[in-house]
């Protein structure tokens, strides 16, 4: 299980390079599993590629397409590219905004057709309302009136725009799923746009390929297929990573005969005995395997079972001072203050992000959010224009105001403020009326926080909207409006994030600090598929079904404690994908961040069976299983 040299995978990155040569295009798909270095090679070829092609590029003005997952990666990307502009590095939700943001009346088109959909839609709920004042018909009415509003502005709009950070609120604004839905329909269906697009960049490369938009990947496909000389399309990606369900199937599967298909086998992270898990983890998935490198050859691993009736906060700190005896190792046990990702001494990971919600304190604002299966992605990425008005506007503003930098108060509210647009100051008087009234406005809003006070969340918008300091997303104005009506028989198809809202902004200012440190990942918490690409020195991995409330992971299944439902075995008989794999494959995740050392943490009603299920599979060795006494 250990290379016999660290560069066993070095042929891979000029294998990748060929298939860029401009004059002789080849697409691929890079197989890297855990810590193979994908970013590196990545880099690689296109260091490779700037020096010996690049200032050809540059005169056809053609570009490199480097699609990646976060923005943390566009960032590292480009810092280790030197920032070259031959290659535009971006999140999918920026590349397909590049793509279609000169297309106005193609857009235009598009969403006339999407918006009376929805209308049509809506006038059907609204016949069949039993009340037609109740929360349900009203909201149903206001969003109505709101699609018909837009749909009727847009003959009027010259230029849409577009912040892939969250805040799209303005009239001519277009949201995330707008604008990939856009793009990959324009790809799939436009021959002129198409013919734009591979002019552009006859070269797309795509990072975390296994999780990208399944209608953007398939449109990309049929690009490529047609276009084979002219146009490459290059994946990275490992599928057992395969975390959305968003995503394509079976990704790796099936792909054009004239692709190459290169696999990494060396784990440049993590320890031997980590890996060694890693591979008997896939191993009935797709039985791929990886090696340590040369000076690898540690590593801890144990799996700690806890009944569920414990206390878990204190059993895990407990199992933390184990690990620290074990693995001699203090910063088990460290108990610093996390002001970034280098202060986080254990990463502890859960299987949902309200489990971490629940254990940091902000679950009140958080979980009715989060099980909004539309809102799930935005809340984690932090890309809900909504929520974006309370961390980007909001929390700011608090923080200048608490450290007293009335400097930055000025500078957030002239930012945001509706009161400094320029139809509002025309002349001298104008600008000197307009501070006045926007430091009158602000001086009530910030006093919400005076004698150490914490607003709830619907005291703050109930400030905003009556001094108009601030525009207030949509969804968040109808929430206010619904807040003042009564349940008074609500139909039991109410909108479900309109619902998450009312629930949502009763919690306290405070829970927001804490959620955006979560989500800013400047926490010692995060969830089994949220850690994705990243890695630590130490991990603890949580396991509770029961805790978790959910149905697409079943660790009981996956360790044999629950037994497999028909629909299961349908499905396996079938060939379709089951919870059972997709369970794996969220292990193999959590497990594969570790580097050193590595704490499975197992919440059971039945501590003896799962641990003779868990000595069964053979992933462990008996000494590395231990039932822990409830503390």
């Amino acid at each position: 299980m250990t290379a016999e040299n660290n560069d066993i995978d070095k042929h891979i990155d000029d294998e990748i390079f060929e298939c860029l040569n401009p004059l002789n295009l080849k697409s691929f798909f890079l197989f890297a599993g855990a810590g193979s270095g994908k970013t590196g090679t990545l880099v690689n070829v296109l260091q490779k590629f700037k020096e010996k092609y690049g200032n050809d590029f540059r005169l056809r003005n053609k570009k490199i397409a480097v699609i990646t997952y976060t923005n943390a990666a566009a960032d590292e990307i480009n810092h280790r590219s030197d920032f070259d502009s031959i290659f535009a590095v971006s999140t999918i939700h920026s590349f397909c905004w590049e793509l279609i943001k000169n297309f106005t009346t193609d857009i235009k088109n598009w969403l006339r057709v999407d918006l009376n959909d929805s209308i049509v839609e809506l006038d059907e709920k609204l016949s069949k309302a039993r009340d037609p004042n109740n929360k349900t018909a009203v909201s149903n009415q206001r969003k109505k009136e709101s699609k018909t509003k837009r749909l009727d502005s847009l003959n009027t709009i010259a230029k849409f725009v577009y912040n892939p950070n969250g805040d799209n609120v303005t009239r001519a604004s277009l949201n995330h799923s707008e604008v990939i839905a856009i793009a990959s329909y324009f790809i799939a269906s436009k021959d002129l746009f198409k013919q734009i697009l591979i002019n552009k960049f006859p070269i797309v490369l795509i990072d975390e390929s296994q999780d990208t938009k399944k209608d953007l990947i398939e449109a990309l496909f049929s690009l490529q297929v047609k276009n084979k000389t002219k146009f490459s399309l290059g994946l990275f990606g490992d599928t057992m990573q395969r975390i959305y369900s968003d995503g394509k199937e079976k990704l790796g599967k099936d792909l054009p005969e004239d692709w190459l298909k290169p696999t990494k086998s060396m784990n440049h992270r993590s320890e031997l005995r980590i890996i060694k898990l890693n591979n008997e983890i896939r191993k009935e998935i797709d039985g791929q395997t990886q090696l340590a490198r040369i000076e690898n050859t540690g590593g801890l691993v144990r799996f700690f079972i806890v009944s569920r009736d414990a206390d878990k906060l204190k059993n895990e700190q407990s199992i933390k001072e184990k690990m620290s005896l074990l693995t001699d190792d203090i910063k088990w046990t460290d108990k610093n203050v996390v002001k970034n990702k280098s202060d986080i001494s254990v990463k502890t990971l859960t299987l949902e992000h309200h489990m971490a919600a629940t254990r940091m304190g902000f679950e009140n604002f958080f979980n009715p959010l989060y099980n909004v299966d539309k809102l799930k992605t935005s809340i984690l990425e932090g890309s809900s224009s909504s929520v974006n008005f309370f961390t980007n506007i909001i929390l700011p503003l608090s923080v200048a105001q608490t450290s007293n930098n009335k400097f930055e108060v000025a500078n957030i509210v002239k930012e945001y403020s509706p009161l400094f647009d320029r139809k509002n100051i025309i002349s001298e008087s104008d600008q000197l009326k307009v501070m006045q009234q926007s430091k009158t406005n602000i001086d009530k809003l910030l006093n919400l926080w005076e004698n150490n006070k914490i607003p709830s969340l619907i005291e703050i918008l109930e400030e905003v909207h009556n001094t108009k300091i601030f525009n207030i997303p949509p969804e968040l104005k109808l929430a206010l409006e619904r807040s003042s009506l009564s349940n008074n028989g609500s139909d039991e198809d109410d909108d479900k994030l309109l619902l998450a809202w009312d629930s949502a902004l009763k919690a306290s200012f405070a829970e927001i600090v804490k959620y955006q440190d979560y989500i800013s990942e400047n926490s010692p918490f995060g969830t089994h598929q949220g850690v994705k690409g990243l890695e630590f020195e130490r991990v603890m991995v949580i396991i509770d079904d029961v805790e978790a409330r959910g149905n697409t992971f079943s660790y009981d299944k996956l360790f044999g404690i629950k037994a497999l439902t028909k629909n299961d075995n349908d499905n396996v008989s079938a060939g379709k994908e089951t919870g059972i794999e997709k369970t794996s494959r969220l292990f193999y995740v959590a497990c594969s961040r570790a580097k050193k050392s590595l704490a499975i943490v197992a919440y059971t009603n039945e501590p003896e069976t799962l641990k003779s299920k868990i000595s069964n599979l053979g992933w462990f060795a008996d000494e590395e299983i231990e039932i822990e006494q409830p503390v």
